[in-house]
C-alpha cells in the first residue's frame, strides 16, 4: 500500500513538473500574416502572446523593437514610422528559442471599410463585374476578410485569415466600394494599399459602436438598451412559430424557406456586438483611415443618427490613437423602402449623416444620384468608390481635387425670389429643376423653378415673402438635378428661412 502511494505521489509530481514547463506558443494577432500591408509614415503596433514575462523582438527592413509580455502574455512591440515598400519584406518575430517569419509584407497605405450591406457588397455583384474582374491584376491592393462573428464582450483575437491580392481570380469577393477606392488611390499615390475589412449586413450603428461610446451619453442612447431588451422579451413567443416553421422546412426543403432562429436574431441585434467581434480585434492596428457606408437600418430613427454616429467615430479614433484619423463615409442612395410609411426616411437619414459631416476630419460623399430607387443595393459601385477617393485625395493626400458636390451655406429673399447660395460650386449646373420644392406658412410643399446665377440658385418668385422653406431632393429616391462642373451632386437639403 505504501508504495503504491509512493507511486502515486511520484506520477503527481511528474504531472505538475511538465505542467508547469509548457510554454505558451508565440503567437501574432492575426491581420499579422504573409501578405500584409503595414501603414507607411506612422509608427507600427505589431502584438500578440507568449509566456508572460518573456522577451519579445519584432524585425522588419531596417527597424526592430522590443517588447515584454505583461501577466497575461500579452505584448506589443511598435516599429517606428516607415516610408512606403513595394517590394515584400519579411518581418521576423522573436522569442527565447522560437521566431516566427512572415513573408511578403508591404508598406503603404492601410484603409478599414466598415457598415453594413452596401459595404459588403462584393465586386462580382457590381456593374460590369465580368470586366472589372478579369482586369484586376493589382498585386498591390490586398483584402482582409475579418470574420463575422458577433461577440458579448470585445474580442482580442479572432480566426486568422489572409490578406488576399487583388487578381481575376480572387477580387471577385472584395468590397466593391472598398475595391473601387484603392484602385484609384494606388493608382494616384503608386503605393500599397491595404483593406481591413470589418462590414457586415443589415445591421443598426448602434451593434458597431463599443460599450465605452455607449456610455458617453447614457440618457441619450438608453432607448438602445430599451429597444434590445424588447426583442429579447418577445423571443420565447417568436420560438414557438420558430419551431412550426422549422419542421415545415426540414419536411419540404424544397418548397419552405429555411426559418432563422428568433434568438439567434436577437444576439445579431446587441448592442457593441459587431464591435466586440470584428473591431475590437483589430486594434490598434496602424492605418490611415476608415471609410464607412450604412444607415439604411436607422431610417425609422433618423434623428437619434447624428449623435450616435459622431459618438461612434469619436470612440473608434480613440481606441486605435488616432484622434484626428480620417473617416469617410456615404450618404445614402436612393430607394423607394416601400415599408417606410412617412416616405421621407431616406430623406431624414440622409441629412443626419449630412449633419454628422460637421465632425473634423470626416467627409460624406453622395451618391443618390447614382441608386436604384427599387434596389437597396444599387450596383454602380465604382462611382461610390471613386467618390470616397475623391475625398481621401484632396482632405488626406492634399492633392488639390474637388472632392464635395454643390454644398448650400443660405437662403435669402431676394426682389425676384429666393436665392440659394453654395459652395463648391464652380461651374454649377442644373439638369432640371425638378427637384426644388418650396412651402409657405401652412407648410405645404410645391414644385419650384429655380436657375443657376453664378454659383447661386435662384428660386423665381413674385412675393418672396410667402417662402418659409426651401429643401431639394426631398425624397427616398428624388430625382439628382444639381451638379458643379466636375459632375458631383449637391446633397439633399431642407431649410427654413428667418422672418
Amino acid at each position: 500500500m505504501k508504495r503504491s502511494h509512493g507511486i502515486l505521489a511520484l506520477g503527481a509530481l511528474v504531472l505538475l513538473t511538465i505542467a508547469t514547463t509548457v510554454r505558451a506558443e508565440l503567437k501574432l494577432a492575426p491581420l499579422f500574416v504573409d501578405g500584409a500591408v503595414l501603414q507607411r509614415e506612422r509608427p507600427v503596433a505589431v502584438w500578440g502572446w507568449a509566456d508572460p514575462g518573456q522577451a519579445v523582438t519584432v524585425a522588419f527592413h531596417d527597424r526592430s523593437a522590443s517588447a515584454t509580455t505583461d501577466a497575461k502574455g500579452r505584448w506589443q512591440a511598435t516599429i517606428s514610422a516607415m516610408p512606403a515598400h513595394s517590394d515584400g519584406g519579411v518581418m521576423t518575430v522573436s522569442a527565447g528559442n522560437e521566431t516566427l517569419t512572415i513573408k511578403d509584407v508591404l508598406v503603404g497605405e492601410v484603409w478599414m471599410c466598415s457598415g453594413q450591406s452596401n459595404m459588403q457588397w462584393t465586386v462580382k455583384q457590381s456593374v460590369n463585374a465580368e470586366q472589372e474582374i478579369a482586369s484586376a491584376n493589382f498585386p498591390l491592393i490586398r483584402h482582409y476578410r475579418v470574420p463575422q462573428v458577433h461577440a458579448t464582450e470585445p474580442a482580442d483575437t479572432f480566426k486568422p485569415g489572409k490578406w488576399v491580392t487583388a487578381t481575376p481570380t480572387t477580387v471577385g469577393t472584395f468590397s466593391g466600394v472598398a475595391y473601387f477606392f484603392a484602385r484609384e488611390i494606388h493608382r494616384e499615390l503608386n503605393v500599397p494599399v491595404g483593406l481591413i475589412n470589418t462590414s457586415w449586413g443589415g445591421k443598426m450603428i448602434e451593434v458597431f459602436m463599443g460599450a465605452d461610446a455607449l456610455a458617453a451619453h447614457p440618457a441619450e442612447f438608453k432607448k438602445i438598451f430599451d429597444r434590445w431588451e424588447q426583442e429579447q422579451g418577445e423571443v420565447p413567443k417568436k420560438l414557438e412559430e420558430y419551431k412550426a416553421k422549422l419542421a415545415a422546412y426540414e419536411a419540404a426543403p424544397d418548397k419552405s424557406p429555411k426559418p432563422s432562429d428568433p434568438q439567434w436574431v436577437v444576439d445579431q441585434h446587441r448592442p457593441s456586438c459587431v464591435y466586440n467581434g470584428l473591431v475590437a480585434p483589430c486594434i490598434p492596428y496602424s492605418m490611415r483611415g476608415i471609410i464607412w457606408y450604412q444607415g439604411e437600418h436607422n431610417i425609422s430613427r433618423p434623428s437619434e443618427y447624428p449623435l450616435q454616429f459622431t459618438t461612434m467615430i469619436t470612440d473608434w479614433r480613440q481606441k486605435f490613437g488616432q484622434p484626428d484619423m480620417p473617416f469617410y463615409f456615404c450618404q445614402l442612395s436612393s430607394f423607394d423602402a416601400p415599408l417606410d410609411k412617412t416616405r421621407e426616411g431616406y430623406a431624414q437619414l440622409r441629412e443626419a449623416q449630412l449633419k454628422s459631416a460637421s465632425l473634423e476630419n470626416t467627409g460624406m460623399a453622395v451618391t443618390f444620384d447614382v441608386g436604384t430607387p427599387a434596389n437597396v443595393h444599387p450596383p454602380d459601385k465604382q462611382t461610390v468608390g471613386s467618390r470616397l477617393a475623391r475625398v481621401a485625395k484632396a482632405k488626406t493626400y492634399n492633392l488639390g481635387v474637388e472632392w464635395s458636390g454643390p454644398a448650400m451655406q443660405s437662403a435669402t429673399r431676394v426682389k425676384d425670389g429666393v436665392r440659394l447660395s453654395f459652395e463648391h460650386a464652380d461651374g454649377l449646373m442644373l439638369r432640371n429643376s425638378a427637384s426644388f420644392e418650396v412651402a409657405g406658412a401652412d407648410g405645404k410643399f410645391k414644385p419650384a423653378e429655380a436657375s443657376v446665377v453664378g454659383s447661386d440658385v435662384l428660386l423665381a418668385f413674385a412675393s418672396p415673402s410667402d417662402v418659409k422653406s426651401v429643401r431639394y431632393a426631398w425624397a427616398n429616391a428624388p430625382t439628382a438635378t444639381l451638379f458643379n462642373g466636375e459632375g458631383l451632386p449637391a446633397s439633399p437639403f431642407r431649410y427654413t428661412l428667418a422672418d
